[in-house]
């Protein structure tokens, strides 16, 4: 009997070590979703350089950890267009830890009326907020650009591309406040490639990674901030 003493104690202690070890499951990296048109897919910019991978970079470096950004964006899309391939999208019913929409430029240059996007960018907020697990702390969303500054925007119609460019942020804006969700102006940042060309990408349309380097610059601390424990 008392030869199997010393067995049962070292089984007794190995349970006990293993009961005692309450070492957390490492968390997953968190997950971001982009939606958006070409100024989210980086039209004229190689992948690392698109502004969604930049603050990817940047959050990662600041000790956030996060996955690689998924992104849902098209050249050329309307708010239209970018809903239906939400719906569409075999991921659709995930839910992330940031969710940001850029949209609107291709309403503009298709002269869609300012009413229908009202309506169609507020519902694609509500479904940003909806992926974001309805917490709108990590829901963004970013002005659209004025590319009426550009030299192919100056030779459509510069000024009055312009204006128009206004009014749809304006109702961006007021839709953003309604639902209590970050907004970003980053259009004055893209007003700047009347004096700075290195701002423009190849095509000389579209923002180069410098400048979405500066729009990442402009948005960061408060999405670092929203993304603490």
């Amino acid at each position: 009997m008392l030869s199997r003493l010393p067995k049962i104690l070292f089984f007794l202690i190995v349970i006990s070590v293993l009961n005692c070890d309450n070492t957390e499951d490492p968390k997953e990296p968190l997950r971001y979703l982009a939606l958006g048109d070409s100024y989210t897919i980086g039209e004229s910019v190689d992948e690392d350089d698109r502004w969604p991978e930049q603050l990817v970079d940047t959050l990662s470096s600041s000790g956030i950890d996060m996955s690689r950004p998924k992104i849902i964006a098209k050249t050329g899309w309307r708010t239209d267009q970018l809903k239906d391939s939400i719906e569409s999208d075999p991921g659709r019913f995930r839910k992330y830890d940031l969710v940001s929409l850029l949209i609107g430029v291709n309403n503009q240059v298709q002269g869609r009326s300012l009413e229908s996007f009202r309506d169609e960018f507020k519902d694609l907020l509500l479904t940003a907020i909806n992926l974001a697990d309805n917490d709108t702390n990590k829901v963004f969303v970013l002005s659209i650009p004025d590319y009426g500054k550009t030299p192919f925007g100056i030779y459509l119609g510069g000024e009055a591309i312009s204006q128009e460019i206004a009014q749809f942020n304006v109702l961006i804006r007021e839709v953003c406040n309604n639902l209590n969700i970050k907004h970003f102006n980053i259009t004055p940042i893209s007003e700047k490639v009347v004096n700075d060309t290195s701002l423009l990408g190849s095509d000389n349309f579209h923002p180069s990674g410098k400048m979405y380097e500066q729009w990442v610059d402009l948005i960061f601390e408060d999405i670092y901030q929203s993304l603490l424990p």
